[in-house]
């Protein structure tokens, strides 16, 4: 029996989950979590084969959420599953420590067959995302940016001001300020406004 923990901030989609896993005879939900804090003090108390994790909760989260876990509890798959575009976050994911990522938009056997596969110790993400990790040659400049500023870039463009930012991932807004800032100088860019464009052009939103 596969022991899964279930962290999503919203109800409704942790509710559709257990249902598609309750369908899998080798698969239990054995806990669930509402935020990051949370889905690390779960991990802490008790043993999961897979932690299946969305990747924007409130509290601890993303990439440092992922990293956590693995200090905790090295043995722990995660698979991220998330509604932001696979073929930017998956190499950020798995560099952090994940298993595998898995977009919202997928079907339910392929979360069945992911679960299934990263807990048998594979790795799971698509063939296009896959394909991409292959590829040499010219990044495009937002792969430069360090886990904490991608994650700033993130919730800059999703319309949060440099206080809210500093409030979610527990930092000060001088600091949150300092990331913008390099975060901008990196790419070349003036302003935020520039900076949602850049994440439009880029599949980034």
């Amino acid at each position: 029996m596969i022991r899964v923990l279930l962290a999503d901030d919203h109800k409704i989609v942790r509710d559709g989950l257990k249902r598609i896993l309750a369908a899998a005879a080798d698969i239990q939900v054995a806990a669930e979590a509402a935020d990051g804090d949370e889905t690390l003090a779960r991990v802490k108390a008790a043993e999961f084969d897979v932690a299946l994790i969305d990747m924007s909760m409130p509290g601890l989260a993303g990439m440092d959420l992922i990293k956590r876990l693995k200090i905790e509890k090295p043995k722990l798959r995660v698979l991220v599953l998330s509604m932001h575009g696979e073929h930017q976050y998956a190499a950020r994911a798995l560099k952090a420590g994940a298993a595998g990522y898995l977009n919202k938009d997928s079907a339910a056997e392929a979360l069945l067959g992911a679960i299934r596969k990263v807990a048998a110790g594979g790795v799971h993400i698509s063939e296009a995302a896959a394909a991409g990790l292959l590829q040499a040659g010219d990044k495009p400049p937002h792969e430069a940016l360090s886990d904490r500023e991608f994650e700033v870039l993130r919730l800059l463009v999703e319309g949060l001001g440099p206080t809210e930012i500093g409030e979610k991932l527990h930092l000060s807004v001088k600091t949150i300020s300092t990331h913008k800032a390099r975060i901008l100088e990196k790419l070349g860019l003036g302003s935020t406004a520039e900076l949602v464009r850049y994440a439009l052009d880029h599949k980034l939103l």
